[in-house]
């Protein structure tokens, strides 16, 4: 595969590309075991929060454990995309996506032993592995099995549509399940998704070409550094959380993460096989790529952060009304893949990726402003968002795989999830944080003082802002590296 696009239109096709326009049909066997991997990522989340009142009742956990319950399986997959990318890029990118599979529902499996809330984080640690083994392929697999970027574009739309649907009714069905069956159900269901998943891509792809697999030396040195520096930066929001921003414990974490990634960019630099290529990383359509994935991840993150606490806790809304409030963001993230080939098709995935991750940051500001004057205002950020992410989860990411050599798209697709992944525990990290330096008392108070809620619109301003400032420059950031992409592209043509 090229490096770089060539051809004329905006689905332009890499040099070996036949048709332009090429049917998913033939490929739906490999696409339903692509999107049932990508279904788990999505809903294996949101359908065990619903529960965690439940499991802290059974289990006798604390609050800090029911956070481990659900943050450690975070920590592990960005953690460990990197060095799993890398290795399936040298030992097969469909073996190492089976084994993940396996282990996904060995691991679900033990949920029906679980006794204790540290044998379920232990268990729920080894599912963040498989997903870390698994979720970075998907987008790599389903790259691969097209050659025009207009049915790479149809794909990978398709793949994420179906884990949109498990996310958005994860809580529903959780809900539902809870009523009438034990909540170890809401795990065991993953054995048969990782079942189907791995038949249908065992039938459907065929195993790595071993001609075209990355056939250099791992540097394990280099990928326990960055496994290192991940874990601790996404570690450090929930200790910040749980502990408070005085406390010494998450600083010498983010310190040691910075001092992790230190080592790992100098590693990088010096030795002849590093397990990540920083020149590839620099190169314009790789580069502008993750920062736009990078800035969806900050802005998302934090108005998903705000946005939940205010309409329960500031304005006094039931649960299920805030649920209804969210609608607005699940029906244009479910809707909202009916748009973006036609986008894609009309302005180019250059031009939609920097406007989708323009419009996130958009719907950020637009909440720190003005969303506490009124529901509207929430509403009209929430679709800014939900439309952003929509276009951005799907372009950004193909431009990323675009810019990598045939044989490293697996670490292609494991940086964009990382970017997402480190940006997003970056972005809870800010609002906490400014959220926890303004507000007194309380923020899981029955009820709040006139001054609280003052505090808290304060925080949520403030730390939307600086969010946003942040996210902007990510995105400017990201359009001139995108910019300098499509200069190098012309100039080879005027060569040519």
């Amino acid at each position: 595969m090229a490096a770089h696009p060539s051809g004329d239109g905006p689905f332009s096709s890499t040099p070996q590309t036949g048709s332009a326009r090429e049917s998913l049909r033939p490929a739906w066997v490999a696409l339903l075991g692509l999107s049932a991997v990508f279904l788990f990522e999505m809903l294996d989340n949101s359908i065990l929060n619903v529960a965690l009142p439940t499991i802290g009742r059974e289990l006798q956990a604390s609050t800090t454990g029911l956070q481990w319950v659900t943050g450690v399986y975070s920590v592990v997959f960005g953690g460990l995309m990197l060095f799993f990318g890398a290795l399936a890029d040298r030992v097969g990118r469909r073996r190492i996506m089976l084994i993940g599979l396996l282990l996904l529902g060995l691991a679900s499996l033990a949920t029906a032993f679980v006794a204790t809330a540290e044998q379920l984080i232990a268990v729920r640690a080894v599912m963040g592995v498989a997903a870390a083994m698994t979720t970075p392929g998907s987008l790599a697999l389903a790259f691969r099995l097209f050659r025009s970027d207009e049915a790479r574009v149809r794909a990978t739309t398709l793949i994420s549509t179906v884990g949109l649907i498990g996310l958005a009714i994860g809580p529903a069905v959780g809900g539902f399940v809870l009523s009438f069956a034990p909540w170890q159900v809401l795990l065991l269901v993953n054995v048969p998704v990782a079942i189907l998943a791995g038949t249908s891509i065992r039938a459907g792809i065929a195993a790595d070409d071993p001609t075209d697999l990355h056939r250099v030396p791992l540097d394990v040195v280099g990928a326990l550094a960055g496994t290192v520096a991940v874990i601790l930066l996404l570690a450090a929001p929930t200790l910040f959380v749980q502990e408070g921003v005085t406390a010494p414990l998450p600083w010498v974490l983010l310190a040691a993460s910075l001092g992790a990634l230190a080592f790992f960019v100098m590693r990088a630099r010096r030795v002849r096989h590093p397990i990540l290529d920083l020149e590839l990383v620099a190169r314009p359509l790789v580069s502008s790529g993750l920062l736009y994935k990078a800035a969806t991840g900050l802005a998302a993150a934090g108005i998903g952060f705000y946005v939940t606490l205010q309409l329960q806790l500031d304005w006094g809304w039931s649960p299920f009304w805030a649920a209804i409030g969210m609608l607005p963001q699940v029906v244009v993230l479910l809707a909202g893949g009916l748009f973006v080939s036609p986008m894609v098709r009309r302005l180019g995935l250059d031009h939609v990726a920097w406007l989708s991750a323009g419009a996130v940051v958009a719907g950020l500001a637009i909440f720190a402003v003005l969303g506490h004057y009124g529901y509207p205002w929430v509403a009209l950020a929430l679709v800014l968002v939900a439309f952003g992410i929509r276009l951005n989860g799907v372009v950004a990411g193909t431009n990323v795989m675009k810019g990598m050599p045939s044989n490293r798209t697996t670490i292609g697709a494991s940086l964009v999830d990382t970017a997402t992944e480190v940006a997003t525990g970056i972005g809870v990290a800010v609002a906490g944080t400014v959220l926890a330096a303004i507000f007194t008392g309380s923020v899981a108070a029955d009820s709040w003082t006139p001054a609280q809620d003052a505090e808290f619109e304060t925080a949520t301003t403030i730390g939307g802002l600086i969010l946003t400032l942040l996210a902007a420059g990510l995105v400017v950031w990201g359009y001139r590296r995108s910019r300098a992409a499509a200069t190098s592209v012309s100039a080879t043509r005027q060569e040519a």
